[in-house]
């Protein structure tokens, strides 16, 4: 059995530049950068130390184990969210099923020239629509840490363009959007995307490549060109009408169903067998969205404050069940929703398919 490696005494996420809650994708970055500005053949023999402990920087870091094993032994805690402890070497996590008949798969925007490819998308920004920016500001976006990891180690034509591509988005974005949350990160990490592409394509090697696109166009795929609560919407916006009319005994009703459904106790809204609110940003972001609007839609009327706590936490349910509708199995669909019927629930039809465009899967 080989002996166990001994832990380095400094800071490797010095070594890198980079921040404790680094992501796989911003260590690759981090170590190829580093490496071409201090490889022997270009620093001369003073390169020499420098590259091999970025190597064992990396090394360290790079691999699941041993990293959490170094960040236990020095007491580091790291944000779950940022991907650490996922292993990329085992590439992305396979996609769940399609949102609607136009999602697109998570990948780079269709073949264009890079100068066309940017004025189509800063045309989008200055055009987006009332549910694209609510959408928007749901997302997932790519983490400041990680977009500082990048501009750190780019050349200054690059940090121009990058510069330039982000004044663009400011003079054309609407600023009552642009200070809402969430909302000018998933447009920045896309131009990013656009702008540094070919960059990137030339410094990474897969399957970190696809983990840094996919980070940086997560949030804009999952709001723009999607239906406010995706494929189910029509049935979102009737349960939202059907909320507003409720008076007080309605309102007490939708609490009542907050108990019998266990709503007061489960934390997670339950997803359907092949999705999760980690892999499907778009259903996570529909599914987000309306259960904020049932909650809001709840009237508030006399009812005292426990009562309507209540009944909103049973509408957020329902308005989740319904927006993943189509990807739950029939009877699995008619048993979480058991509770709401068949007062609540006015929409008892079909779910709608979900049909795919030609030569998308």
């Amino acid at each position: 059995m080989p002996p166990r490696p001994s832990l380095p005494a400094d800071d490797l996420y010095a070594r890198l530049e980079i921040s404790v809650d680094a992501s796989p994708e911003a260590i690759e970055v981090a170590w190829r950068s580093l490496l071409r500005r201090h490889h022997p053949d270009v620093a001369g023999a003073s390169g020499l130390e420098r590259s091999k402990r970025i190597n064992v920087a990396h090394d360290w870091l790079s691999d699941p184990t041993l990293r959490s094993r170094y960040d236990h032994e020095r007491g580091l805690r790291r944000s779950i969210r940022d991907g650490a402890g996922r292993d990329p070497r085992r590439g992305d996590r396979a996609p769940g099923p399609s949102e609607t008949s136009g999602s697109k798969r998570r990948s780079r925007p269709r073949v264009l020239e890079p100068a066309e490819a940017l004025a189509l998308f800063l045309d989008q920004v200055a055009a987006l629509e009332p549910d694209e920016i609510d959408r928007l500001a749901c997302a997932e976006v790519a983490p400041i840490a990680f977009g500082a990891t990048i501009a750190r180690f780019l050349p200054p034509d690059q940090l121009a363009a990058l510069e330039a591509m982000s004044t663009s988005i400011d003079a054309r974005l609407d600023p009552t959007a642009a200070v809402r949350q969430g909302v000018r990160g998933a447009i920045e990490g896309y131009g990013t995307e656009l702008v540094l592409g070919s960059f990137l394509d030339d410094l990474l090697s897969e399957p970190f490549r696809e983990g840094t696109r996919e980070r940086l166009t997560r949030g804009w795929q999952a709001a723009i060109g999607q239906p406010r609560y995706g494929p189910n919407s029509a049935a979102v916006r009737a349960l939202l009408e059907q909320l507003a009319g409720l008076d007080e005994a309605g309102v007490s009703g939708l609490a009542e169903v907050a108990a019998r459904s266990g709503g007061d106790t489960q934390v997670d809204d339950p997803w359907p067998l092949g999705t999760s609110r980690n892999d499907d940003e778009a259903l996570r972001v529909s599914s987000v969205l309306a259960a904020r609007d049932a909650m809001r839609g709840v009237p508030v009327g006399a009812t005292d404050r426990v009562t309507l706590a209540r009944a909103r936490q049973a509408a957020s349910r329902l308005a989740h069940l319904l927006v993943l509708r189509h990807a739950f199995a029939p009877p699995t669909f008619e048993l979480l929703t058991r509770p709401w019927r068949p007062r609540f629930l006015a929409d008892d039809g079909p779910a709608p398919r979900v049909r795919h465009r030609p030569g998308h899967g």
